[in-house]
């Protein structure tokens, strides 16, 4: 499985290093932090990151996974992430790509227009408008994750044909 998972890797990994870019940038104008869960719903997520995300709860010792299985089987029908306890992800290391953009400064497409957006709690002192490099392109970075997830359904030998699952599901 590894193997199959070595793009979606790549780009979690420059997903991160974007992310990173632009907190470090902003500064203390994201506040965004380890128990900050405001924007933790329940979402629905592409195959290629369900199994990352059961990957690692497979990698995890058998009490702990089996505690989070548990746990998120509790929570499946929830608004909030079933992941969530106590505010902090139960797998933050391998959250989704959406997850790991929460908070940040977007732009995306809807309905023909370009739009912005940002977690209210952040930003709230900023009056100049930011550059490109501040924030993330939603539009650029979901080609790229369905580029991905098209790739490793090619080459998944598995018999799920679902376009998205939410956590709970995947996590079976």
């Amino acid at each position: 499985m590894p193997r199959l998972l070595e793009n979606y890797q790549q780009l979690t990994a420059r997903v991160d290093a974007l992310c990173k870019t632009i907190a470090d940038t902003l500064g203390k104008q994201i506040t965004c932090s380890a128990g900050c869960s405001s924007c933790c719903t329940s979402i629905t997520i592409f195959p290629v990151e369900a199994a990352a995300m059961r990957e690692a709860l497979n990698n995890l010792p058998d009490q702990k996974a089996e505690e989070i299985r548990r746990h998120v089987l509790e929570h499946a029908e929830d608004e909030r992430c079933p992941l969530l306890f106590h505010h902090q992800c139960l797998l933050y290391e391998a959250r989704p790509i959406i997850c790991r953009t929460h908070g940040l400064p977007i732009i995306y497409t809807a309905e023909g227009q370009r739009n912005s957006d940002c977690c209210p709690h952040n930003l709230t002192d900023s009056e100049s408008p930011l550059s490109g490099t501040s924030v993330v392109d939603l539009d650029k970075l979901n080609t790229l994750l369905v580029a991905v997830n098209s790739i490793y359904m090619s080459q998944n030998e598995s018999s799920d044909t679902e376009l998205r699952v939410t956590i709970a599901a995947a996590l079976k």
